[in-house]
């Protein structure tokens, strides 16, 4: 059959969305979308880069100014140490003072690497860290020079060793980013060298000064600290700006850098060892000032570099806002794109759908009813007429037209339909009401040919004649129930019993003899149903027959369960699948009519369906126990009358029949 052939499952890829309009035009507008997304993150990563590297930038020239504060207090140290240590007695008072400078420094150094570890690179805050560790031993070295025991070499060496890692520090690390903003940070650690190098000359020539005299190998330290000086000041020439240069310039060209070089000029003389008269007071105050100038130089550096990291950062949160801002409108439009399509598409099609809806759940149901209801000489009516459809597209018009074109002919086949069936319906009700009435005269003529006949052979056969019309005048009967109409015949007035209800439906049926009625108790029944509850019996008791073995009878039982009456037909036939068994009973159950149920074989079903909707009787069929099929028939209260004190013996047998017994439960 048709509907049991084998579905091959569907092979093809399912992509999400893609069942609807909506979805496939939000798919199709995603792809360029996520495009332009991604090279829009490409900018926002950069500039998020850039953004990064500034305030790294930023926050790192802010850590290098506190270290080079801490540089510029141990270069202090570090000088008046050094003339202390050659026999400068009266420095005693300032080195204790500078320490105390020196100590406050670091500790502000130290606050400062805390609150900016964030914003810098792991690995600068790690050379940063890694730079302060000489300066453990700095506690160690001023108690040697306060007893006394400290080499002037050795305690040079530590200050000058601690000074250079932390000069050394400030290009570990360095974030990349704006080139300018690198630069300065060169130049910045570049002009620290050079003011070391100024320092350690101050502290170098300050022990010399003091002792009046080079010592051994000292006049070579002094060359080398030039030297240095001056690669390092022409290196910070190449990456200064004019304004750092002048700056620069102006250090070098004051009073005090004058007589600075007067004082270089005379320790050259005394290269040989000679004897120096200058006084060493003079030189570190000189010095001291030449130091300081420089280090307002460093400061000026390092606040351009913090003024233009700051610029940068600037600019690259208003490009990562951009790029942002951007982002959202990309996404904005793509939305509001697919949207705006697919509403488009969607409206006229949903009210294509609504219009469909519309003529299938009302137009043709009442074009039906209408034929079926009206007068069969009435004209059908015209087809429902669809309001146009919204929309200008080329595609949603066609789809309009060949929509309104499907409802014409759907309208007209049902048109067509409603009077095939309409006619059917009343052939076979013309045929039943002919067949009947020629059955009654029949019926009628065999009883007087019944009472008129004295030979026992013509007599049997004239009542199994009798019989046979009584069957054909049941089947007549069942066209008239098939086709909806009311059979005007056989209405008894008052009531009946059940007894006698059983036995005229027994007698319709062709092996009657095989039917038991043995277990039946007593009830009387309205006379305007027992007609139909007859016919309905029959059709059971018939269908029990059929399907049971020849030498197998039929029993019928019949009960009071409170105000109802049941009555049971059972067989112990061949017995129903539990498939077939559930659509017998959504047929007697009246809920599928026969004018709208498929073609089937059991047309006996479809009467038993109709008698009962019109007796309100409930008909179920269930296994009987071992084997076969109990039909099970329960009659309402309003068709049976309530039953007298009198009246409580049973038709035959000894007792009412158990649920177990007719195989019910």
């Amino acid at each position: 059959m048709r509907g049991n052939r084998i579905r091959r499952p569907d092979q093809s890829v399912r992509i999400p969305g893609w069942g609807s309009i909506r979805g496939r035009m939000a798919i199709v507008l995603a792809v360029p979308t996520c495009l332009l997304l991604a090279l829009t993150g490409l900018g926002v990563a950069g500039r998020a880069h850039d953004w990064s590297a500034a305030r790294a930038t930023e926050s790192q020239a802010g850590i290098l100014l506190r270290e080079q504060d801490l540089v510029r207090e141990l270069q202090r140290e570090r000088g008046l140490t050094n003339g202390l240590l050659n026999g400068a007695e009266r420095y005693r008072d300032e080195v204790r003072g500078q320490r105390a400078r020196t100590d406050i420094a670091r500790t502000s150094l130290r606050a400062a690497l805390s609150r900016g570890s964030g914003d810098l690179p792991g690995a600068a805050v790690s050379a940063l860290r890694q730079a302060q560790l000489p300066l453990v031993d700095l506690t160690a070295t001023r108690t040697a020079v306060d007893t006394g025991t400290a080499d002037r070499t050795a305690t040079l060496r530590f200050y000058t060793g601690a000074v250079t890692a932390l000069i050394d520090a400030e290009g570990a690390g360095a974030p990349d980013g704006d080139r300018r903003v690198a630069q300065g940070v060169q130049a910045l650690q570049t002009l620290a060298r050079a003011t070391e190098a100024v320092a350690l000359e101050r502290g170098s020539l300050n022990g010399v000064f003091a002792a009046r005299r080079f010592r051994s190998g000292e006049y070579l330290d002094f060359t080398d600290v030039r030297a240095t000086r001056v690669a390092a000041l022409g290196q910070f020439r190449q990456l200064a700006d004019s304004a750092e240069k002048s700056s620069l310039d102006h250090a070098f060209k004051t009073a005090a850098a004058r007589r600075v070089s007067g004082y270089e000029a005379k320790a050259e003389a005394g290269a040989d060892g000679s004897s120096l008269d200058v006084d060493p007071a003079r030189w570190w105050a000189d010095m001291t000032t030449l130091v300081d100038d420089l280090h307002g130089v460093q400061k000026q550096v390092g606040d351009d570099v913090r003024a233009r990291a700051d610029q940068v950062a600037g600019a690259a949160t208003r490009e990562l806002v951009g790029f942002l801002a951007l982002g959202a409108l990309i996404l904005a439009v793509a939305s509001a794109l697919a949207v705006f399509s697919a509403r488009s598409i969607t409206r006229p099609l949903g009210a294509l759908a609504d219009e469909a809806d519309a003529v299938a759940g009302t137009g043709l149901p009442d074009v039906v009813k209408h034929i079926q209801e009206a007068d069969p000489d009435t004209p059908p009516p015209a087809a429902p007429q669809a309001a146009e459809v919204p929309g200008t597209a080329r595609e949603i018009t066609r789809l309009a037209a060949a929509l309104r074109n499907v409802e014409r002919t759907a309208v007209g086949l049902a048109v067509e339909q409603a009077v095939l069936r309409r006619n059917s319906t009343e052939s076979l009700a013309s045929l039943g009401r002919r067949n009947q009435a020629l059955l009654g005269r029949q019926l009628g003529l065999i009883t007087t040919l019944e009472s008129q006949e004295l030979d026992p052979d013509a007599l049997a056969e004239l009542f199994e004649l009798d019989h046979l019309a009584t069957r054909m005048r049941r089947n007549a009967e069942s066209l008239l129930v098939l086709a909806g109409e009311e059979s005007p015949a056989r209405r008894w007035p008052g009531t009946v019993t059940v007894t006698e209800v059983v036995q005229s439906a027994v007698s319709e049926v062709e092996q009657y003899q095989r039917v038991a009625v043995t277990d039946i108790e007593q009830c009387r029944v309205r006379g305007h149903c027992v007609a139909e509850l007859s016919h309905l019996l029959a059709e059971l008791v018939e269908n029990a027959l059929m399907f049971s073995p020849p030498q197998q009878p039929v029993a019928v039982y019949g009960w009071r369960d409170g105000g109802e009456y049941c009555l049971a037909v059972v067989d112990r036939g061949i017995g129903m699948t539990t498939q077939r068994m559930a659509q017998a009973n959504a047929l007697l159950s009246g809920k599928d009519g026969f004018r709208l149920a498929a073609p089937t074989r059991f047309l006996g079903h479809h009467v038993v369906g109709a008698l009962a909707t019109r007796l309100g009787a409930h008909v179920e069929l269930r296994p009987t126990e071992g084997s076969g099929v109990t039909a099970y028939v329960a009659l309402p209260t309003r068709l049976v009358q309530q039953p007298d004190a009198s009246t409580t013996a049973y038709a035959g047998g000894e007792g009412k029949p158990q649920a177990t017994d007719l195989g019910l439960q």
